[in-house]
């Protein structure tokens, strides 16, 4: 069993313009903050994704400012090609630090789970179980 208390779902949905998702807000999770489809780097991804090129004077990168942040991750571009395909796309994100991230990892598998309607007690494939605990005493996760 995974424990993701203190874990912070967030995503970012093609379902509504503004990135919502009714699915994704009945489980608790919250749409990406700096996700603003009227912001110039979203505007300048989507055209991109439609028309296939765009001129690089209308997009000065030189400027970037901190709203510009999240359009510059890698994911960003592969959402909106998906999104102007007309692709239901839904991201999944959870922020966190250097270091291990495999508790993290355990609870982005659970919320992904949780989306596709999967019961993660019975995924079932050519993957390997593995169950995980925290324990307190020496403060790290025990998996087998």
């Amino acid at each position: 069993m995974v424990c993701t208390s203190g874990l912070q779902i967030y995503y970012l949905s093609s379902s509504s313009l503004d990135g919502t998702d009714d699915v994704c807000e009945s489980l608790g999770w919250k749409r990406l903050p700096g996700y603003d489809p009227a912001l110039r780097a979203w505007k300048y991804l989507d055209a991109l994704a439609e028309e296939g090129s765009v001129h690089d004077e209308d997009f000065p990168f030189e400027e970037l400012e901190d709203e510009d942040y999240c359009a510059s991750l890698p994911f960003a571009a592969l959402f909106s090609c998906f999104k102007a395909k007309g692709l239901k796309v839904t991201c999944l994100f959870c922020y966190c630090s250097e270091g291990d991230n495999i508790p993290e990892a355990f609870g982005m598998a659970e919320a992904t789970c949780k989306f596709m309607g999967l019961n993660k007690n019975e995924v079932q494939g050519e993957s390997i179980l593995i169950s995980c605990c925290f324990c307190p005493l020496t403060n790290k996760f025990r998996y087998s």
